[in-house]
């Protein structure tokens, strides 16, 4: 890939000359991102892209008023150019914002990914022929319709400078490496048809090439395609009133959507409701309400080693350090960065991020973690006498307040009397949030904890989508509504 321009002293000089240090606060957030896309669909390359994108985002607080502009022209004329028009826009908005504290931070500070084998260690001939070679593993059957093989490795560099007329400044610079590996099969037989995934798109996260053997990528495809056909002769998935134990893979989007979105502090402002929804979450609630049984213990986390969303400064410079959002079950602290604490009122936490240069920050979800219990997998499946194993979410409806929600599953398992006895095609199961984790009944030990990923979590107008972090056991809920979808 191209030299990084993040590495350019003259750049670094131009940005800082451009910072006013007559305002409140200024700050310029530079990023540089490279990604690579690969994929193999039917043992057929498909055509191979890699994008390039460069850009600063100029942000003034002044007198009351908060001013953006993003620019991609780098020159000292174009970064000139985008302190004026946020400047402007600060003085348009002045007395007219919901918060006027300008940031008083002025961090310095570095984060690198952590990567043990550098991406171009494997050749681009092999990262094709491995993919070739999924791909093969994939289409082992004539029932097996369409399957394919991906990877995708993204680079981005950061760099934030801040200047106050205080005469305060600070320097933060962030270098990540993200890998995206994929693999699925579809397999059909008369009218069914079932699609089997190696963990939906969960099994991504900050790395090199040690990724891949992270998530055993180059062993899961011949799983991935005989599950498609175990499918195809499964029964139908029951339907009744039953316990429901979790894979981390299916975790990862019940914590998602009814933890992580719920707990976003400019959604309960009611920020998003035109577009995202709201919170059935008020303020009232922190520090009392009983979110789930005393089992659960959520954190928020971007301090994980190779997590998706790991971190050490957020988008606004604030420091990245581990918190409990939820303890014994009891709400503690909400995902809001420090506009949002200033207009609540309420604690959160370092997680005001941006898609890229051309967004400004705004609440959202970094790594947020359900803490390993004392149970063993084996033990949790043998307190069950009667329930389903949903592994891999393919499905998801939940309501605006992100309340009642319907989620359906890739690849089920029956569980009578404490034994797995079978597949079942076509799992779901529907709950209201706050009943739904009071039923969390157990929790798995350290051995199925599970670090993965979310890559396209979309919020805010202008949207930005951004990739979350989840990591959890497996988990055990009592008396859930299970259902199964038509053949």
């Amino acid at each position: 890939m191209t030299d990084l321009l993040i590495e350019s002293t003259a750049l670094e000089d131009r940005l800082r000359t451009a910072l006013p240090d007559d305002v409140d606060y200024a700050s310029a957030r530079f990023v540089d991102e490279r990604a690579e896309h690969l994929r193999v669909r039917r043992n057929q390359l498909e055509p191979m892209f890699t994008q390039f994108d460069t850009g600063v985002m100029i942000t003034i607080w002044n007198d009351g008023g908060l001013g953006y502009s993003a620019t991609t022209d780098l020159s000292g004329t174009g970064l000139a150019a985008a302190v004026d028009r946020a400047r402007y826009w600060a003085g348009v908005t002045a007395g007219a914002m919901v918060t006027t504290a300008a940031p008083t931070s002025h961090a310095v500070g570095t984060y690198v990914s952590p990567v043990e084998v550098t991406w171009d260690t494997l050749p681009l001939n092999d990262r094709l022929e491995l993919l070739q070679q999924q791909s093969r593993l994939l289409g082992i059957d004539d029932r097996i319709v369409n399957w394919g093989a991906s990877l995708v490795r993204r680079d981005v560099d950061q760099l934030l400078l801040t200047a106050s007329r205080s005469g305060d400044s600070g320097r933060i610079e962030q270098r990540f490496r993200f890998v995206y590996p994929s693999l699925n099969a579809t397999a059909n037989e008369g009218t069914n048809t079932q699609t089997r995934t190696f963990g939906g798109h969960a099994f991504c996260g900050q790395g090199g090439a040690e990724v891949l053997g992270r998530y055993g990528f180059g062993d899961a495809a011949g799983r991935v395609a005989e599950q498609a056909l175990e499918l195809l002769s499964a029964p139908n998935c029951p339907t009744g009133v039953m316990d429901a134990l979790l894979a981390p893979d299916q975790m990862i989007l019940q914590i998602h959507e009814s933890i992580g979105h719920p707990l976003e502090l400019d959604r309960i402002l009611g920020d998003e409701r035109n577009y995202a929804g709201t919170s059935f979450v008020t303020p009232d609630m922190f520090g009392s309400y009983q979110y789930g049984s005393e089992l659960l213990n959520v954190t928020f986390d971007p301090t994980v080693p190779g997590q998706l969303a790991s971190y050490g400064f957020d988008d606004d410079g604030t420091p990245a350090e581990r918190r409990h959002l939820i303890e014994n079950g009891i709400l503690v602290r909400g995902l809001g960065g420090t506009v949002s604490q200033e207009r609540s009122g309420l604690p959160g936490v370092a997680n005001s991020r941006a898609q890229n240069w051309n967004r400004p920050p705004i609440d959202r979800m970094a790594n947020l973690n359900v803490e390993p219990g004392d149970s063993t997998v084996d033990e949790l499946i043998s307190s069950i006498e009667h329930g389903v194993y949903f592994h891999t979410n393919n499905s998801w409806s939940i309501d605006d307040s992100r309340n009642k929600f319907q989620f359906g599953c890739e690849y089920g398992q029956r569980i009578e009397n404490g034994e797995i006895v079978g597949a079942v095609r076509n799992p779901g199961y529907r709950g209201i949030s706050s009943t739904f984790w009071r039923s969390l009944s157990g929790v798995a030990d350290r051995d199925s904890f599970t670090v993965m990923g979310t890559p396209n979590c979309g919020k805010g107008e202008l949207n930005q989508v951004i990739g979350t972090g989840h990591a959890s056991p497996a988990c055990r809920f009592s008396n859930i509504e299970v259902f199964g979808g038509e053949s």
